[in-house]
């Protein structure tokens, strides 16, 4: 799944953003709903809890991408002699 949306263009910043963004959002939708549902804070609790659960799902995403980023760059990195020896070493089970 990480790969897939690291080909669509997604990065870990984006994923971050999304996670700081529903953090505000969480807020703004609590208090929307406080103002203008007559429901009561009950009501403003629960959007409020509901979009705030979003931010740990965007931030696990963001250091999901952010691994699969540092891995990539790691293998873009090495030197064929590099590669080779340890390519033999896996194989080899050591």
């Amino acid at each position: 799944m990480l790969r897939k949306l690291h080909e669509m263009g997604i990065r870990s910043e984006h994923a971050y953003i999304a996670g700081f963004a529903s953090i505000g959002l969480s807020v703004a939708s609590w208090m929307v709903s406080n103002r203008k549902e007559r429901a009561g804070i009950d009501r403003a609790d629960r959007w409020g809890i509901f979009v705030g659960e979003w931010a740990p799902t965007f931030f696990a995403l963001g250091n999901g991408l952010r691994s699969y980023e540092l891995a990539e760059e790691h293998e873009q990195t090495r030197i064929p002699q590099q590669a080779s020896h340890e390519d033999h070493h896996e194989r080899a089970g050591v």
